[in-house]
């Protein structure tokens, strides 16, 4: 193990040096120019900026989604990216290394709730009965353990989030990427979404980035990557309602 995993204790995520361009010659576009950030396990950090920053183009290398130009990205004890993929499959790295939530909860329509949440490990082989009892689990600390047998349209907009973060949690990864998440709330949901996210960052001790324009919840962060301009600058956040 290199020192750059050991560091980082085995989970977490550490980025050095990524950049993305988009074309070639005179019409290329570079959209990351340098980006360095780490985030430890049971860490939960900030990713704000302005409207074509590149914080969709970074949260999208870092779902492994797109491929970066150059650079390297180290999820826990293995280095994904070093000036080209690492893993062979990046399908099983999204499924079993890093989990999801999102402005919309997405939750399929036809499955209830502990089958939303239960699904993607069942892809992944887990047995139905282990992957539908850490759904239960994760119900339960996310306080929505007596919506298990509803369907998402009988779910309120709070309630979903918190499905939508028991699903992202679910297959145990090491890193949560977390898109405008308390988007749709008012602040006091806004706020319980972030008191969760911090509860279970250290529970599981996942490192977890929010990327957000929410005001309301900016103040919680205890460190925030700003992007301008496609490269990043950390700054002391101020670390408070979170507890």
């Amino acid at each position: 193990m290199d020192k750059v995993a050991a560091d980082l204790g085995g989970r977490g995520i550490r980025i050095e040096g990524l950049k993305k361009r988009y074309g070639h010659g005179n019409t290329a576009v570079d959209a990351l120019k340098g980006v360095n950030m780490v985030v430890g396990p049971g860490e939960v950090v900030g990713l704000v900026g302005p409207s074509g920053s590149g914080k969709s183009t970074l949260l999208k290398c870092l779902g492994a989604v797109i491929e970066p130009t150059a650079g390297r990205m180290t999820l826990g004890q293995d280095v994904i990216y070093d000036e080209g993929w690492k893993i062979s499959d990046l399908r099983a790295l999204r499924r079993d290394k890093i989990g999801f939530v999102f402005q919309a909860p997405y939750l399929i329509p036809f499955l209830d709730v502990t089958d939303n949440v239960a699904l993607l490990p069942m892809l992944a082989g887990v047995a139905n009965a282990e992957a539908r009892q850490r759904a239960v689990e994760l119900l339960t600390a996310l306080d929505v353990q007596h919506r298990a047998r509803a369907m998402p349209s009988q779910l309120s907009g709070g309630e979903q989030q918190r499905v939508s973060i028991a699903r992202g949690l679910v297959n145990h990864p090491p890193v949560i990427l977390a898109d405008e998440p308390t988007a749709p709330l008012d602040s006091e949901r806004a706020l319980g979404v972030i008191r969760i996210l911090n509860q279970m960052a250290k529970q599981f001790h996942t490192a977890i980035i929010v990327v957000t324009h929410d005001e309301k919840i900016i103040p919680t962060f205890k460190r925030i990557y700003h992007i301008r301009d496609g490269i990043t600058h950390e700054e002391a956040g101020e670390g408070r309602g979170i507890d």
